[in-house]
């Protein structure tokens, strides 16, 4: 599958497709740190079934996109105590500008329109896709995010540790073990943790490629946007909020303070959910994603009528 330069950032993106490109097109956004092959192909081949066109990047930063080299972000703790002072730090880039990456990607591919679906850090990129490149965008569906409100409850201390802590090498094993350790530590304490299958896909993904820095480069770019919830209640576009009930990372409020935020959306939570997608949930998340855009497919509403 290629890269290619977007006409918005000039961001080398590295992209697969899959599905009819003749059907609407749903637009996968990945979370802090993690690769394209964070979705699970079960789930691409779900969306597929349901006849969209699924279209999944690495953001900047992470997998075989565009690197930032040796840029240095600010201290982790040093940019949290500007943020609450109002003090702004200087950063690498910024989320505007990864979402930037995302309408830019929509241009190169001549996508004209797209539902967008982020995760995490993910759904924070799609939120500024809808409040920034509205024009981009069929429908937004931000899954296990926020809206930057400091104010909203914190993360469990084991979970963000997990995510921020440096490896202790560059050994495979090592890297395998810290990313393993990453995943219990965010996952879903209501679905089994498949030891196998998540050290399989672990090592593919360090093989695939590893940048220890591309983690706190995005990292200083979501603390830097900020707090999101005056700029969402500009969105119109059609949104749809998914959030896990067990949500060890991005608790459970931080996704209703995202539904009240955005007039008209809905949400829908689900139980023992945490902070990754379980085989055990993509039929239901990917039924209710493809229900989702139907009904704010343009194509149904000119049925309907």
């Amino acid at each position: 599958m290629p890269s290619i330069t977007t006409p918005i950032t000039g961001t080398e993106i590295f992209y697969e497709e899959a599905g009819d490109r003749a059907n609407e097109t749903v637009l996968l956004i990945m979370g802090l740190g993690v690769q394209l092959t964070h979705w699970p192909d079960e789930f691409v081949e779900a969306l597929v079934d349901r006849g969209y066109h699924v279209v999944r990047f690495d953001n900047r930063d992470i997998g075989l996109s565009q690197k930032w080299g040796d840029v240095q972000p600010p201290k982790f703790v040093w940019q949290l105590l500007r943020a609450r002072i109002g003090w702004k730090a200087k950063v690498p880039y910024s989320l505007a500008e990864m979402a930037a990456d995302a309408a830019g990607l929509l241009n190169a591919l001549e996508i004209d329109k797209a539902h967008a679906v982020g995760a995490s850090m993910g759904g924070m990129i799609g939120q500024l896709l809808a409040i920034n490149h509205p024009e981009k965008l069929l429908s937004l569906t931000s899954i296990m995010s926020t809206t930057g409100n400091p104010k909203l409850p914190q993360a469990d201390k084991a979970a963000i540790s997990a995510l921020t802590a440096r490896p202790g090498s560059m050994d495979e094993e090592v890297l395998v073990a810290h990313g393993l350790k990453i995943l219990r530590a965010i996952g879903s304490p209501g679905f089994p943790f498949d030891e196998e299958r998540a050290r399989e896909r672990t090592r593919i993904n360090v093989r695939r490629s590893v940048d220890p820095m591309g983690l706190p480069r995005q990292l200083a770019a979501i603390i830097d946007d900020g707090d999101r919830t005056k700029r969402l209640a500009t969105v119109t576009t059609p949104t749809l909020v998914l959030h896990g009930e067990d949500d060890p990372l991005v608790k459970l409020a931080a996704g209703e303070a995202t539904a009240k935020a955005i007039a008209g959306s809905r949400i829908v939570t689900v139980p023992g959910w945490g902070h990754d997608v379980p085989l055990e949930l993509i039929d239901q998340l990917a039924g209710e994603i493809a229900d989702h855009a139907a009904q704010a497919s343009p194509k149904v509403r000119e049925a309907a009528e």
